[in-house]
């Protein structure tokens, strides 16, 4: 978990830091002075959560608060202050939570358990997919994964593309194969490529990534970290990777992004 805190007082802003690692001592936790700098650590890497103070020098908490939803609507935005005056205006952005000053773990790890918008643990986590630029397949410790195949890598792809839809035999080899008719020595075809993409993913301990179902595939997405799936939920981070480029080494992928979007 991605956890920004924003104070424009010294003192406060350090006990607001402290409270926050004392509730999550696993998440990543960053404080700022200024909001500028606050802001632009968004649009660079993303947040889960943002801790903003509301009455500030310059701009409000309240209005940095905006910027951060236009980076990110799904982003929680929590509201630290010592006056109750603001409550209604915080309220009115759809804010996650709203503490009062002096701010406590106990305070912070409520509203962190009670998330407007709750963050999905990644401990399961079995591969880390990159799609944008050339599709490419890691372990979480960023090994790289090698397919017996390089068609069984494809077939992979796709089936990250389709995020955890059930995808026939049949609909795969017609991404794959465009012209192709789906004839028994294509049916022959796709079975290895199927044998040769599961013992690949067997030798990583990732078998569970793939579904199988009667003459079908699918992905678990609950088990991958893909730059992908973390563009359609507005990451900040992972929109500002993307660079006009989606499985560059696949004909049929563009198209399909294309399709998403529109």
């Amino acid at each position: 978990m991605k956890i920004l805190c924003l104070d424009d007082e010294p003192l406060a802003l350090k006990m607001l830091e402290q409270a926050v690692k004392t509730a999550k001592p696993d998440a990543e936790i960053t404080a700022f002075r200024k909001q500028a700098e606050l802001i632009a650590e968004a649009e660079r890497n993303g947040c889960d959560v943002a801790f903003l103070d509301i009455h500030m020098r310059g701009m409000t908490g309240v209005e940095v608060a905006k910027k951060l939803k236009e980076i990110n609507p799904k982003m929680n935005i929590i509201f630290v202050t010592g006056f109750s005056d603001y409550k209604g205006d915080a309220m009115d952005m759809k804010a996650s939570g709203y503490i009062m000053k002096p701010v406590t773990a106990e305070e912070v790890k409520a509203e962190l358990d009670d998330l407007r918008f709750p963050i999905v643990p990644k401990n399961n986590v079995l591969l880390r997919v990159q799609c944008f630029g050339n599709f490419d397949v890691f372990l979480p410790s960023g090994e790289h994964v090698r397919f017996e195949r390089s068609k069984a890598k494809e077939i992979f792809a796709y089936l990250v593309h389709r995020n955890g839809s059930s995808c026939t035999i049949k609909e795969i080899a017609a991404a794959l194969f465009e012209d192709e008719p789906y004839d028994k020595k294509q049916q022959n075809y796709m079975q290895q490529l199927t044998y040769a993409l599961m013992k690949s993913l067997k030798a990583v301990g990732a078998e569970a990534a793939v579904v199988k179902g009667f003459n079908a595939l699918a992905v678990d997405p609950k088990v991958l970290d893909c730059d992908y799936y973390r563009f359609k939920e507005l990451d900040a981070g992972a929109v500002n990777s993307y660079q006009n480029e989606y499985m560059s080494q696949y004909y049929w992928a563009d198209f399909l992004f294309d399709e998403d979007l529109y």
